[in-house]
């Protein structure tokens, strides 16, 4: 009877402890999966949170990149142009230049020429007033030579000077013996014309030229106009 009743504690307390057991287990079970899915529910709302931020910090990066991008073009382009522009400086600096140049060897050649002119006109000047002066002292021996050669001279166009000779052919005194003089370029005497013809008027010429002898000049002619007037009467 005693150990009937012991074997039925056993029973019912081998009962009891599984009862327990299961739901001890149960129990653990229910707050483990509880503990396991808030979990999950943290890590995705943190996994969702972070790829929210991250997400939100590529396109911002993007935007930074595509504003990067945007401004190297502006740079490229800024670039670009102000290549071309110091390209287009280049060409007008070097264009100014040879204008420079150009008009300093204008200013040069014009001042040469200046130059030039100016030692022309002080020649001609030069040249004129020794033509002037040559006239001058030929006028001055006029009536010398008219009272002792019979000599008429007369100042006609283009500052010449006609000598005309009388009293050479004896047969007609009055006949004209005569020639032109003129002062030329090079500022030489130049006989323009000679009536009638004389062989060595222009060795009478040469010798002016050479001696500056007017007096004597005037005499050689008269001498010659004499002698062709004996050979023209023989």
């Amino acid at each position: 009877m005693s150990n009937a009743q012991t074997e039925d504690e056993i029973t019912l307390f081998e009962r009891d402890m599984k009862e327990f057991w299961i739901q001890f287990k149960v129990s653990y079970s229910t707050e483990h999966i509880n503990e396991t899915s808030a979990l999950r529910d943290l890590c995705k709302e943190t996994i969702e949170a972070l790829s929210e931020k991250w997400s939100k910090k590529l396109k911002e990066e993007d935007l930074v990149i595509d504003k990067i991008q945007e401004y190297n073009n502006e740079i490229l382009q800024q670039s670009k142009y102000i290549a071309e522009k110091e390209e287009q400086l280049t060409e007008i600096k070097s264009k100014l230049n040879e204008e420079e140049e150009e008009q300093k060897k204008l200013t040069d050649s014009i001042q040469e020429l200046k130059e030039e002119l100016m030692k022309k006109m002080e020649i001609k000047s030069s040249k004129t007033e020794a033509a002037k002066a040559k006239v001058e002292r030929v006028s001055k021996i006029k009536t010398l030579f008219k009272e002792r050669l019979g000599l008429e001279m007369r100042r006609i166009q283009d500052e010449q000077l006609q000598f005309i000779f009388r009293h050479i052919d004896h047969k007609d005194p009055d006949k004209p013996y005569m020639f032109t003089l003129s002062i030329n370029e090079k500022g030489d005497y130049e006989v323009t014309s000679c009536t009638p013809p004389l062989d060595c008027i222009a060795e009478l010429q040469l010798k002016l030229r050479e001696t500056n002898n007017f007096s004597a000049f005037v005499a050689n002619i008269r001498k010659a106009f004499t002698a062709l007037s004996y050979k023209q009467s023989a």
